[in-house]
């Protein structure tokens, strides 16, 4: 397995795949690795011959008060969990080569009317952030297809408007969520929580189950499904940052005939910010 950090080195090893008429995919990361990004890996090997790994803390996609200095940075243990993976490569580049202006004068892509709402209403500039990056790394490497999970649902929309609006020729696919035995979707960021807060924070997933069961079964009051969701959340424990019901296809609000709908939510507990969603089609 290659780890590489400059763009030279990619270069030259990804001009000797194609050489051999090998497709490439790439997963984007910012590292301190998990099974849901084993996943990813899993399903990007069955669409290419070489598989890249980016590791990668962005600082453009974090906010002023959210945690970009204490993100973990886990390089050496996601190597190791990255080979047992048989991954291609693990491109794991530095401030630099990603901006090469610095990041005051950095060129930024933006997606419009997708990043207003939700994890864009209450992170301000997060999505011009991730959209800059991955639009970076796809010049970079070049790929393929791109895979991104679907517990960033609003993230995966987002890239692939980007993608298909500038006629990218990757192929973007969107991974189920990995989940622990109880439920919770798997996160980086689950690691802020405390024994007693991991103990309730499935009830994030319960609660939107519940909001796609009663849909699945005819439901149609969408605004007395999510308060009654919310208020399930808030008693036990959560600040509700949002929880909706939307069109899945745009997050636009759907109508009574609307076929697939997504449930989406993003809560804090303690010092962890959760999101999860359930698409639900009709």
């Amino acid at each position: 397995m290659l780890v590489i950090n400059n763009k030279q080195e990619l270069s030259e090893h990804l001009a000797e795949w194609r050489h051999q008429h090998e497709h490439v995919a790439l997963v984007a990361t910012m590292g301190n690795l998990h099974a849901g990004h084993d996943a990813l890996v899993k399903l990007a090997r069955e669409h290419a011959e070489r598989v890249v790994v980016s590791v990668f803390v962005n600082p453009t996609q974090f906010g002023e008060s959210e945690d970009f200095d204490e993100y973990p940075r886990t390089l050496e243990r996601d190597t190791l969990r990255l080979k047992k993976s048989a991954v291609d490569m693990i491109f794991a580049p530095d401030v630099e080569t990603i901006y090469p202006f610095g990041l005051k004068d950095a060129t930024t892509i933006s997606v419009p009317r997708l990043t207003e709402n939700f994890c864009g209403a209450s992170r301000r500039g997060h999505f011009d952030g991730v959209t800059t990056v991955v639009a970076r790394l796809f010049a970079l490497v070049q790929p393929d297809v791109a895979i991104f999970g679907q517990k960033d649902y609003q993230q995966q929309l987002v890239i692939r408007h980007m993608t298909m609006d500038l006629n990218l020729p990757i192929r973007v696919i969107t991974a189920e969520t990995v989940r622990d035995d109880d439920g919770l979707a798997l996160s980086s960021r689950n690691q802020y929580l405390n024994e007693t807060q991991r103990a309730v924070a499935p009830v994030l997933f319960e609660s939107l189950s519940s909001v796609a069961s009663e849909l699945q079964n005819g439901r149609r009051d969408f605004d007395e499904l999510e308060n009654v969701a919310q208020g399930k959340l808030t008693t036990a424990g959560f600040e509700v940052e949002y929880l909706s019901i939307r069109r899945a296809q745009d997050l636009e609000i759907p109508n009574r005939d609307c076929d697939e709908l997504v449930v989406l939510a993003a809560a804090h507990l303690g010092a962890a910010r959760l999101i999860d969603n359930v698409v639900v089609t009709i």
